[in-house]
């Protein structure tokens, strides 16, 4: 299962902005699924929907200043779980470390967002990982190029 996350880099002032959203081969967007429900309830004890982001923000650079009760995420903290009419279940995690700075709480009401929008309105969710961290972040992931090869790796030896 396959995620995608998305970088708005501002190498100026701050770490880059990470949106998380499901790839293009995620099951979730192949034909014939159908999203019947989305929970950020992760466990009795924490639900993503309960994180509340506070603090300082200048607005003409998106950058955050000062974040208080933003949740701490690695790499393998699950942000949500969807559930497909089919029964399959399919556990979203974060990819990246960092702050927790918002849910897609859209997708509850629409979750058809996630696979018609999945790289804009149907997003999961948006990290904001440590300034530091955020180059090794970067260079751990795929970039576009990079992952269609995948892809067509996966198809070749899939025939």
């Amino acid at each position: 299962e396959d995620f995608c996350v998305l970088q708005h880099s501002n190498r100026r002032v701050a770490a880059g902005i990470c949106v998380i959203t499901l790839a293009e081969a995620h099951p979730l967007l192949q034909s014939g699924k159908t999203i019947k429900n989305i929970n950020y309830q992760i466990s009795a004890n924490c639900s993503r929907l309960q994180n509340k982001v506070s603090g300082k923000s200048k607005r003409t650079c998106l950058f955050i200043f000062q974040m208080q009760g933003a949740q701490f995420l690695t790499e393998l903290a699950p942000l949500c779980r969807i559930s497909s009419s089919d029964g399959e279940e399919y556990t979203i995690y974060s990819c990246i470390r960092g702050r927790l700075i918002e849910v897609n709480e859209n997708i509850l009401s629409n979750p058809a967002l996630l696979q018609e929008k999945p790289s804009t309105e149907g997003y999961i969710a948006v990290v904001l990982p440590k300034f530091e961290e955020s180059k090794s972040i970067t260079q751990g992931l795929l970039t576009q190029k990079e992952y269609e090869e995948v892809l067509l790796k996966r198809r070749s030896s899939a025939s």
